[in-house]
């Protein structure tokens, strides 16, 4: 097709390289026919595409001028720009001509007609090979997984979004996505700035938890044995407070799951739930206890995450099974042995994985109102519950289901977009009680009365018992895992490096490249081991802002070395202690 010259060549590359993008294409059912008579040449010489209404792409909006505001130079070298809309390549060539080679630039465009007639302008295949140009498959996960490879960029650059305007013409499907990837990018900022300033913690917690774990049992025969169970998840949130007494006088049947949190509150509301759940990090946890009643919660079940703070554990007067997350000591050493799980960053989250992961039979939410309602943040009896509140500079405006105004905040709105992503993969109806606040996506919205008369607070005959006890089964020790102490070899290996180092610095000027090259391998060194992995993660971040956010490595680069290696072994060392065992013989044999 002489219109295209480039399509065959950028087709073949992407189909050589087994680029997601090819399969994309070969699934969906374009219209041939406009590639045939859509592209053309407008009254200002341009390329241009014909919309539906007749007139051009760029007949009222002429490209010169139109991308300047998308070029931004500050650390340009370590950014990434998201392009929503390829139009016919106009806007990503002025970022490919204008920007590092080593700035990323993601395009997402919905509409395979589109791409195929951009692919056919320009010969991308050079900025497909140095890995500059990257093409999105239009699904969330797909999306979800791209955003969390660019940890790099949000620490050391700066991440744009870009909503290409012509585009939008076409349909709404351009602000949508451009609304889906603004989200998620706000989400894994969230979650990345969590991990940046808190990973130390968490698994400075785990390390600690970790022989506690080993003794408390593990969580991976619950996996399936949810069968005919109606679950519920009870929040804090005010509307709670208004649902639970009928609640209360209603003769349910249904599994009732909470966070930790949550106790204080239901135990004033007269529900007791059959299994509680902790997942925060910090000492904050240990106000709960202010408000706890132990008889109240000595036969509850708590799954806890390993990352929580010990102390709450040993507070808690209940029974104890611990659940390894995705990021921690269990992320891989683990996995095949017990229930590892992406906690996500709220208890609601966690408890709709766990129940997923568990197969029950449907779930209701209940006080899942991620807002103020008249003045009030939780429930009476929650340990962080306000009342009064007035809008404050972190709120934000968002509507209830009637349309009406009502505060929220960044981390409410991201907790619940988070369950909403979750929800989707479930294989099971789920209801939500709505008390008035943000709507949940994914969920048939119920009042009390639906919920008695369709028996969405029943389950079959005998589950919910024989959960429990399969859940009680779970608090079985399990053989002790043994893992060798690699602090003598790291310390060996770090130090040699280091003395290399020290040399190439003295004439930095002529050993660049063996500088760059020498930091290399050490950054590949540290990330052998998984077990030590999730430990060394801010090391290893700081590690690649030596060698992947640098163009030229200065006089202060050797100290920053020092520092990171001084770092690592103090962790490796302290691991080596609390997980291996190491100066206890019975641990010194290899894993």
């Amino acid at each position: 097709m002489s219109a295209y010259p480039f399509l065959k060549d950028n087709i073949e590359y992407l189909q050589r390289t087994g680029n997601p993008i090819f399969q994309w294409l070969s699934t969906c059912d374009f219209h041939e026919e406009k590639l045939k008579n859509n592209l053309f040449i407008n009254q200002l010489g341009l390329h241009d595409w014909r919309m539906d209404t007749g007139t051009g792409l760029f007949e009222s909006l002429p490209p010169d001028g139109l991308y300047a505001n998308w070029l931004h130079p500050e650390k340009a070298r370590t950014s990434a720009t998201f392009v929503v809309g390829c139009n016919l390549g106009y806007g990503i060539n002025h970022l490919l001509k204008n920007t590092p080679d080593s700035h990323k630039i993601m395009v997402l465009e919905p509409r395979a007609e589109m791409l195929l007639a951009c692919l056919g302008q320009t010969d991308y295949r050079p900025f497909f090979e140095n890995k500059k140009l990257h093409l999105m498959v239009p699904d969330e996960r797909f999306v979800a997984q791209v955003i969390r490879n660019l940890d790099l960029q949000f620490i050391y650059g700066q991440i744009h979004l870009k909503s290409d305007i012509p585009s939008r013409q076409l349909g709404p499907e351009y602000a949508k996505w451009s609304r889906i990837i603004k989200n998620r990018l706000e989400n894994f900022s969230l979650e990345l700035s969590t991990l940046r300033f808190r990973q130390d913690v968490m698994v400075g917690n785990e390390i600690n938890n970790f022989q506690r774990a080993m003794r408390d049992g593990t969580l991976k025969s619950i996996e399936g044995k949810g069968a005919g169970v109606g679950a519920v998840i009870l929040g804090a949130g005010p509307s709670l407070e208004t649902m639970a007494p009928r609640l209360k006088e209603m003769n349910s049947h249904v599994l009732y799951t909470c966070a930790l949190q949550t106790v204080p509150t239901l135990q004033r509301l007269g529900i007791k739930p059959h299994l509680c759940a902790a997942i925060d990090y910090d000492a904050s946890m240990l106000k709960i206890f202010e408000r706890l009643d132990p008889d109240f919660v000595q036969d509850v079940p708590l799954i806890y995450s390993t990352k929580i703070d010990p102390m709450v554990l040993k507070r808690y007067p209940g029974p104890t099974l611990p659940l390894w997350t995705v990021g921690g000591l269990g992320t891989y050493v683990l996995k095949d042995r017990d229930m590892v799980m992406d906690a996500g960053g709220n208890v609601s989250v966690t408890l709709s994985r766990f129940l997923r992961i568990c197969g029950v039979n449907h779930l209701l939410l209940a006080g899942q109102d991620y807002a103020w309602l008249n003045g009030k943040s939780h429930s009476a009896g929650h340990h962080n519950e306000t009342t009064n509140m007035a809008k404050r500079s972190y709120h934000q405006t968002t509507h209830n289901m009637d349309g009406d105004d009502i505060l929220t905040t960044v981390q409410y709105m991201t907790a619940k977009r988070e369950l909403e992503d979750d929800l989707k993969q479930a294989q099971f109806p789920i209801y939500n009680l709505y008390g008035g606040g943000v709507p949940i996506e994914g969920t048939q919205v119920v009042d009390i009365d639906t919920v008695y008369s369709r028996g969405i607070l029943a389950s079959a005959p005998g589950s919910v018992e024989a959960f429990r006890t399969a859940l009680e089964q779970c608090r079985k020790a399990v053989p002790p895992l043994r893992f060798e102490p690699r602090s003598p070899m790291w310390t060996t290996s770090l130090r040699n490096a280091e003395k290399h180092l020290t040399k190439l610095f003295r004439h930095r000027a002529a050993h660049q490249a063996d500088i760059h090259e020498a930091l290399t391998r050490i950054e590949l060194f540290i990330k052998q081991d998984p077990l030590y992995t999730p430990y060394l993660f801010n090391e290893t971040l700081d590690l690649a802002g030596l060698t992947r956010a640098k163009a030229e490595h200065g006089q202060k680069d050797l100290p920053e070395f020092k520092r990171i290696a001084k770092s690592i072994l103090k962790k490796v060392r302290e691991m080596d202690r609390k997980v291996c065992g190491a100066g206890d013989t019975a641990n010194q044999s290899a894993a």
